[in-house]
């Protein structure tokens, strides 16, 4: 009896070491500077982590509304000592918490959205969000009838100093008329402060508002005052559907899978990627009826064109405020150029401080 026992627990024992073992799912985090409900920035991020979240084997989590800085570094700290594969932290002023949390944790592999700075185990990664910003602003020099466009910015950063001069250039290019007026509201997510200061644009004869702003406060601003606006990061014509004209849009769901794959098959970078149009990371949104059909023909072959290459938005000769060349004729600027910009063209009413 007790050899019998014995034979059986045996047969157990090899029955169980022979059991498939369940493989761990690779873990991805987030971390977000305004809530996902924001229908802008975090919404359209997470719009990709949704994306992935499909994929089999692959499961995901995020932390909204994380103010940069210490925070943020105690959340991606967080999400590393529970194993995460994978860590994206998608706002400017993650960067450097990321970098320090990066280098106690060379196993898992992070990933910073519009910054500059790599490790061993990080890259970063953007998009060319300044070519639809450019097609943006060609539908709003096209509707204007005042010849003020009112733009709603964040913060006085490369990135978006970069994209007010695009929707600057794309604007003179269909109406050499065309001003910009920027004003800083040195916040990310404020509802209430971006539609005031998109109040104060209105109030000094915009009838255009564009924003790089994560709310839907200056479209609202925008209808209200019965004149026409521009959405950024999703399409927002649903918040101001009588002044919504389009949007430059972000669509992250196929490279945050790019990513994924690269680390699981070990093959992933830790470089900088920047995207533009022809890797569908950035786009335009569909454009209102209200856009003559004669104008929205013109955009989408200008669309084209940037695409394929044919057309480079920051190609000379390109002039800074004070008249001073910054690009030169028929040349077109780098990378590092567009990088560092610190300047605003010429057509642009407003300082970069």
């Amino acid at each position: 009896m007790s050899r019998r026992f014995t034979v059986i627990l045996c047969c157990l024992a090899l029955a169980l070491s022979a059991a498939p073992t369940m493989a761990k799912d690779f873990q991805v985090g987030f971390v977000y500077v305004s809530p996902i409900g924001d229908a802008g920035w975090s919404y359209a991020h997470d719009q990709g982590r949704l994306f992935i979240d499909q994929m089999d084997g692959v499961s995901t989590a995020f932390v909204e509304a994380v103010p940069e800085g210490p925070d943020s570094e105690r959340v991606m700290l967080n999400m590393a000592r529970k194993n995460y594969d994978l860590i994206f932290a998608t706002s400017f002023g993650y960067m450097d918490p990321m970098l320090k949390v990066a280098k106690k944790f060379p196993k898992t592999i992070f990933m910073h959205c519009s910054g500059f700075k790599t490790a061993p185990n990080m890259g970063n990664y953007f998009g060319r969000m300044y070519q639809a910003r450019y097609l943006s602003g060609m539908v709003a020099g096209a509707m204007t009838k005042s010849n003020i466009l009112g733009y709603v910015a964040a913060f006085p950063i490369p990135e978006v100093i970069r994209g007010i001069n695009a929707f600057t250039l794309g604007a003179q290019a269909v109406n050499p008329d065309a001003q910009v007026r920027v004003v800083w509201t040195k916040t990310w997510y404020d509802p209430a402060t971006e539609k005031e200061a998109a109040k104060s644009l209105l109030d000094v004869g915009a009838d255009v508002i564009a924003q790089h702003q994560d709310s839907p406060g200056p479209q609202e601003a925008a209808q209200e005052k019965g004149v026409y606006s521009i959405g950024y990061n999703s399409d927002m014509s649903a918040f101001a559907p009588k002044a919504h004209l389009c949007a430059p849009i972000w669509n992250w769901g196929p490279f945050y899978k790019e990513v994924v794959d690269a680390v699981r098959s070990g093959t992933f970078e830790p470089k900088a990627y920047w995207y533009g149009m022809e890797h569908g990371i950035v786009d335009l949104s569909p454009m209102s009826s209200m856009v003559p059909a004669e104008v929205q023909k013109k955009v989408l072959e200008e669309k084209e064109a940037i695409k394929s290459g044919k057309v480079v938005v920051f190609t000379g000769p390109v002039k800074d405020q004070d008249g001073k060349v910054r690009i030169p004729a028929g040349k077109a600027a780098d990378d590092g150029a567009l990088l560092g910009m610190d300047y605003f063209v010429q057509g642009v009413i407003g300082t970069t401080q």
